[in-house]
């Protein structure tokens, strides 16, 4: 009986493959094409209609990318390229352009390596450039600490070391990490702090996202939430609101 509700399951997905597999003594189907892999849980006695995806983020198997807008008018641009990928892992080269103004000018931009793991895991390495100020080398992870179908909690830290272009400023290091939830692939809030040694300044923030509207190729979300940053050199240290709407392109 289970054989042929798996069976039937696979007809309803057509052009794509799939492969059956068993651990830890629960049952899992996972599903292939070409330009994602995701992966379900099926019960002994599950059907078409019971069954449990248990991530809700596809690993991208082709190129893509996105294009966002801040509140400012700029714009930026990422992109991200598969080079190589196994049965639940992926290994892409990524590059984005940060703060775009549409005149040749931008805040920054970087290139690098990032892995994704059908689980919702990740890491990143990237170096980039803000112009006339620095470089910078940046190494980040991420881990999917609780899913279900309603709700998601992800971790991530990160470590950048500073190389700025005036020859008598130090090498520095800011250090940092957050914690974001969301309900529905709807609503979601992050809280993060990062910690800059050079200059004893740690930043807070608090913020909220409300998703608007979303398809395959967009979505408009809106931002809001407070941040501040305290250090013996600032003359003051109070919480500043911060928003606005955001348009994602996907590609």
């Amino acid at each position: 009986m289970f054989v042929s509700k798996i069976f039937v399951f696979a007809i309803l997905l057509i052009s794509v493959s799939c492969r059956y597999l068993n651990e830890d003594q629960r049952q899992y189907l996972v599903i292939e094409d070409d330009d994602s892999i995701r992966i379900f849980a099926l019960e002994d006695e599950a059907d078409v209609n019971e069954v449990e995806e248990l991530h809700p983020l596809r690993v991208r198997r082709q190129a893509h990318g996105n294009i966002n807008t801040n509140p400012d008018g700029s714009s930026n641009v990422a992109a991200k390229i598969p080079i190589a990928r196994s049965d639940s892992n992926v290994l892409s080269a990524i590059g984005s352009v940060n703060a775009a103004d549409g005149k040749g000018g931008f805040g920054s931009a970087g290139a690098g390596l990032a892995w994704d793991n059908i689980n919702g895991h990740g890491a990143t390495l990237t170096g980039s450039r803000i112009p006339g100020v620095a470089d910078q080398l940046t190494a980040s992870g991420k881990a999917n600490v609780f899913h279900n179908d309603k709700h998601d909690l992800t971790a991530s830290a990160f470590a950048t070391r500073t190389f700025p272009d005036k020859p008598n400023f130090p090498t520095f290091d800011t250090y940092g990490g957050k914690v974001g939830y969301t309900y529905n692939d709807k609503i979601g809030a992050t809280l993060g702090s990062a910690h800059t040694d050079l200059f004893k300044k740690t930043d807070y923030s608090a913020m909220g996202n409300l998703n608007l509207f979303k398809d395959r190729t967009s979505s408009l979300d809106l931002n809001a939430g407070w941040s501040k940053s305290v250090s013996p050199y600032l003359p003051s240290s109070r919480w500043e609101p911060s928003g606005g709407i955001s348009f994602t392109r996907f590609f």
